[in-house]
């Protein structure tokens, strides 16, 4: 029995699936999931002291590479000087000047603990600004695990959501209406029934839980027209693309100023750190200024803050978002003429720092059309790569992730296990 085997037979005595997150359980590919013990640059070793060429990155802050030195640095020095306080700290003065500096929208930030809380409070602060209850997000983005989010499109392109978790209340996933993303003209025709009841509107820009999909930009057009016709708040979700697609994030590569945005990964550098913010006369409807309650102890946490911040600085590097295209570029473009070449039925695309793997002859547009991709094929290509030191998420609706760590020797390796895992696919 491997040291991983083990691990994880003894994980799942006291650990529900024996892990803490779902998709680390590798439920949709099988197997037995890695257990990892270090991680340098582009690479990741695991209890059996396996190398494997990263592509998840934490999925998705390890931007600049893993256990990069000045980000090691500033961590160091954090924890010298305590690990919590409770309190206000210069650093979270620091990073919000950085954030509303780097970011079209924001003027003002309040910072959490993760992506999920800050989503969780931008939706509360939207009904709180509005004095409405319904929201619509779209089939397929996810954003974070609270309860008005964790709900599934009903039988009927407007009807009202249905939880989909258990232990979500019915009468609150039925404040939420599911829409097709990338259908601009439904945006239409659910705000032109019930604009007045609406909310919100939250969206990732670029989807990346349904596999990476890109934008339509009517459809983030449209959607600002309408939130903006009707008075509803437009939330952005960029606890993925922020820092990963463009420096300014989506919103800045698209040209679309939300009202909100909410922001992760990338900003904790590794560690546990989300943020929302956006218009100033929303803002300041929060705690303690305004009627609308937000808060958690360890938000600013001093540590994740030294993390997020020297990893902000590393980012704004001249050349550092071009690189990082060019190298998910080159991944994409190599695996798309590889599977070419094996006659094997795949498409690549990279938008920034992430990119999309299909198994299928065109890039999907909706999440019906990621839902039809050979998801055997993306199994058995997991597994190929997997034996083959290549770690990819484990999931045929995940997202990948290049750092500024890969070079031209991650992504030759890569291609060349590509090459021989393709050839047993046919």
């Amino acid at each position: 029995m491997t040291k991983n085997q083990a691990l994880f037979e003894r994980a799942q005595q006291h650990i529900p699936g024996g892990v803490n997150s779902p998709v680390r359980a590798f439920r949709a590919v099988g197997g037995t999931p890695c257990f990892f013990e270090r991680a340098s640059g582009a690479r990741m070793w695991d209890a059996d002291g396996q190398a494997f060429i990263d592509y998840v990155g934490s999925w998705g802050p390890m931007v600049v590479g893993h256990s990069h030195p000045a980000v090691l640095q500033a961590v160091g020095e954090a924890v010298a000087r305590g690990l919590s306080f409770g309190a206000p700290t210069a650093g979270e003065v620091e990073m919000a000047d950085l954030l509303v500096a780097l970011i079209p929208s924001m003027e003002m930030v309040r910072l959490t603990s993760s992506g999920t809380e800050a989503t969780m409070s931008a939706i509360r602060l939207a009904r709180g600004a509005t004095g409405r209850d319904k929201i619509i997000k779209f089939a397929g983005c996810y954003h974070g695990a609270s309860d008005s989010l964790l709900v599934k499109a009903g039988s009927g392109a407007l009807t009202f959501g249905q939880p989909s978790s258990a232990g979500v209340p019915t009468c609150l996933a039925e404040q939420t209406l599911v829409l097709d993303y990338n259908s601009p003209q439904q945006l239409v025709d659910v705000f032109a029934r019930m604009g007045d009841q609406i909310a919100a509107v939250i969206v990732e820009p670029v989807a990346g839980n349904m596999n990476l999909v890109a934008p339509d930009i009517a459809f983030l057009q449209t959607m600002r027209e309408v939130c903006t016709q009707y008075g509803a708040v437009l939330i952005f979700d960029e606890v993925m693309t922020g820092f990963r697609v463009a420096l300014g994030g989506a919103q800045a590569l698209y040209g679309i100023t939300p009202d909100l945005s909410t922001f992760g990964k990338v900003i904790g550098g590794g560690m546990p750190v989300g943020a929302l913010g956006g218009r100033r006369d929303i803002m300041t409807l929060l705690a303690p200024l305004g009627p609308v309650y937000q808060a958690g102890t360890l938000s600013g946490n001093p540590v994740a803050v030294a993390a997020g911040l020297a990893t902000l600085k590393l980012v704004q590097a001249p050349g550092f978002y071009q690189q990082l295209g060019a190298t998910a570029r080159q991944l994409t473009d190599g695996l798309s003429a590889l599977a070419r070449s094996h006659g094997v039925a795949f498409c690549a695309q990279q938008i920034g720092g992430m990119f999309g793997l299909y198994f299928r002859d065109r890039l999907p547009q909706t999440f019906d059309e990621v839902m039809t991709c050979d998801t055997d094929a993306f199994n058995r290509f997991f597994h190929g790569m997997l034996e083959a030191g290549i770690y990819l998420a484990p999931s045929a609706f995940e997202a990948g992730f290049v750092s500024a760590a890969h070079g031209a020797d991650e992504i030759g390796a890569t291609l060349a296990a590509a090459d021989r895992v393709f050839a047993a696919l046919r």
